[in-house]
């Protein structure tokens, strides 16, 4: 399914995810907008026809039509940091039917590290739409993507999986909640990208604490955010004193490399240091002082483990959703597989219909073109009809049907 396109293209997803990759690999192969954006470009170039890509602190992913998977590979390390060395030993390579199953598991959030983490599905429409903004999404991949959003939209509504905790933002919190309780703390968030933004959402709404400063490499980011929430910001420069009076260091930069490192660090007093960023932001070497604790996104996961065995019981009810509405897409997918078929058929018929019309015409008196015209129409739909609703049957062959239609009707010399 789904290779019916030029050179033999199959639909193809590869790529690396927190299921083989620590995050310091996943660093190696994240890409940033630009990335993508010249990724798509040399796709293009090198006459893929459709293709998206996705880099979140969890995976990097590439959905497209290839011709093998080792091309969209070299595309994927031509535009990160990763070896192709790297890459085969902890890459994921799903091919057409097993492609479709594995988009519609990531965009609703049965794939996330964190069970039912629904920020994935935002990042994958912009990921598809910014595959059409550069014309390199055809058809058939915007038909599955706005049938994976279906999908998302319907379990988020119809299902609890999405409750409890979710996502890094979250379980940070719950971190510090679980470790500190809700005593007052001097907290510092150095970063207010998306993640950023949510640990503050998520900071102001359970904890009770407001002593929370942000910092930002461009100030008026971290005032647009701060301004929401009613905290204080301060400059950059003020890093290091920031961080001297703080008992919790929030580090959501996002940067290509460590932002933080034990030179910053001139305070005595306990330091408890969050590293939300893909790559990490944070030095290992914060860990030579006593008096600091670094805690990284990945072991942050596993603190959210209770509220993923809550989450788990609601999985076979979002995976009958998913079976649903991806019979449809397969319906919708076989019946383009024969479209051109069924045209040929119909165009072949109204040749036979216009003959007999014509050797028949003076044969009747009073003979009425118009109403001939618009009957034999009407059987020509309903014999193509016929012809279409057995195609569709899933325990059909299509092939041979489309074959055996093929030889009855000659439609190969039929100019469709």
């Amino acid at each position: 399914m789904g290779s019916n396109h030029s050179k033999n293209q199959s639909f193809y997803c590869i790529g690396i995810s927190y299921r083989k990759a620590d995050a310091e690999l996943r660093g190696h192969f994240s890409l940033s907008e630009d990335a993508i954006h010249n990724l798509i470009l040399q796709a293009k170039n090198e006459e893929i026809n459709s293709l998206a890509a996705i880099s979140t602190c969890n995976r990097t992913e590439i959905y497209a039509f290839a011709e093998s998977e080792d091309h969209l590979m070299q595309l994927l390390c031509a535009h990160s940091h990763g070896s192709m060395e790297e890459l085969k030993n902890i890459v994921s390579v799903y091919k057409c039917e097993q492609a479709i199953d594995h988009l519609f598991k990531v965009g609703t959030g049965l794939d996330s590290q964190i069970l039912g983490d629904f920020e994935i599905i935002g990042q994958l429409k912009k990921a598809f739409k910014q595959a059409k903004g550069l014309k390199m999404l055809n058809a058939y991949m915007e038909r599955l993507i706005n049938a994976v959003i279906q999908a998302s939209k319907r379990i988020k509504t119809e299902t609890n999986l999405s409750s409890g905790a979710t996502s890094v933002s979250f379980a940070s919190v719950q971190y510090i909640l679980e470790n500190y309780g809700r005593q007052s703390l001097d907290i510092l968030l150095f970063g207010t990208g998306k993640i950023g933004r949510n640990t503050c959402e998520n900071l102001v709404k359970h904890t009770s604490n407001k002593n929370i400063t942000l910092i930002n490499r461009t100030k008026d980011k971290a005032e647009r955010v701060a301004g929401r929430f009613n905290l204080e910001v301060k400059d950059y420069a003020q890093l290091e004193v920031q961080i001297a009076q703080s008992d919790v260091l929030i580090v959501a930069t996002g940067a290509q490399n460590p932002t933080v490192s034990k030179e910053l660090i001139v305070t005595q007093r306990p330091l408890l240091i969050l590293d939300l960023s893909i790559p990490k932001n944070v030095k290992e070497n914060v860990r030579e002082l006593d008096n600091v604790t670094l805690v990284h996104l990945d072991e942050l996961s596993q603190i959210t483990a209770q509220t993923m065995s809550d989450r788990e019981v609601f999985i076979p009810q979002a995976k009958e959703i998913i079976d649903e509405i991806k019979a449809d897409f397969q319906m919708w997918e076989r019946s383009r597989e024969f479209a051109p078929t069924m045209q040929a058929l119909k165009f072949k018929l109204a040749i036979l219909k216009d003959a007999e019309i014509k050797s028949n015409r003076t044969k009747f008196e009073n003979f009425n073109q118009e109403q001939v015209d618009a009957i034999s129409d009407r059987i020509i739909q309903k014999i193509a009809g016929h012809f279409a609703n057995h195609l569709r049957k899933e325990d059909e062959n299509t092939e041979e049907t489309l074959d055996l239609l093929n030889k009855i009707f000659k439609l190969d010399s039929v100019a469709s």
